[in-house]
């Protein structure tokens, strides 16, 4: 599933349709990402507006639009696990999986996803949704503090850190791969009790939280690249998903297993349990 990164790394791919009127709106209605929004309504409104801006927070991204009539637009996108957003030609026939086809004089924003895991909201009003403004804190902010993060270990004592760091009310836009990645970076073993860290522990699991965090949105988020680049060969990164993969820093062989019900990586001579 696209994580906060990756999601930074799509929604740019739209920025070029920015201040350009939306001439038409393609769907199809019937499609599981508009399960929580009426992709008619959707379709009508959009027709004839302005997108003005966009942003990422956590695993999903907005896009702001005035209307043709001038009331304020909101357009949410979840990728799910297969979305994708892409630019294509203005006279883009939609394919299967295409779901919205924002079509513009000069090109069309479209959102596919083939297996429909992903969503699409919309708002209108002066004010912003709740499906946004409720999400958390990002990790790269102030809000993130080392006291804020004490306290929700606490709370998850008893649950594999592993499972807590893809807790998204408390870790938004983390997924499996950082979350393995902040854990390899400050050597704790995935299966310790979140409960069972030390001060010090803590302290550098903060630090590799942010630290993973902004190295991928300017890695990966950042990009101005027709494909989406990698972390580089010291990330566990590049090593995770090779049987027989080795440790970036230790040379000795990584582990995989299923952890909180996700696949796991680890270097079992760097996080002890």
């Amino acid at each position: 599933m696209p994580e906060l990164a990756e999601v930074e790394y799509f929604r740019r791919r739209w920025n070029a349709g920015l201040g350009q009127r939306v001439a038409h709106v393609l769907v199809h209605p019937k499609a599981g990402v508009f399960k929580k929004t009426d992709a008619t309504t959707l379709a009508a409104r959009l027709t004839g507006a302005t997108l003005d801006a966009s942003e990422a927070a956590a695993k999903q991204m907005l896009f702001r639009a005035t209307a043709a009539d001038g009331a304020p637009l909101w357009l949410g996108i979840h990728l799910g696990m297969t979305g994708e957003l892409f630019v294509a030609p203005a006279g883009h026939a939609p394919r299967k999986g295409d779901h919205l086809v924002l079509v513009q004089r000069d090109r069309a924003l479209v959102f596919t996803d083939p297996r429909m895991f992903g969503r699409v909201l919309f708002h209108e009003g002066p004010d912003a949704p709740a499906w946004w403004t409720d999400i958390a804190p990002a990790v790269t902010s102030p809000a993130f503090s080392i006291g804020a993060l004490t306290v929700f270990l606490a709370r998850r004592a008893r649950t594999p850190i592993k499972a807590v760091l893809l807790m998204q009310e408390r870790f938004p836009g983390i997924g499996n791969w950082m979350a393995d990645e902040i854990l390899w970076r400050a050597a704790i073993h995935p299966r310790r009790p979140a409960g069972s860290l030390s001060p010090d522990e803590t302290k550098t699991l903060h630090r590799e939280i942010r630290h993973v965090a902004t190295h991928a949105l300017r890695i990966i988020g950042r990009a101005n690249a027709p494909t989406m680049p990698d972390p580089p060969p010291d990330w566990l990164f590049q090593h995770r998903w090779t049987d027989g993969g080795l440790c970036p820093k230790t040379k000795a062989p990584l582990v995989r297993e299923e952890i909180g019900g996700r696949t796991t990586c680890w270097s079992p001579a760097r996080q002890k349990l």
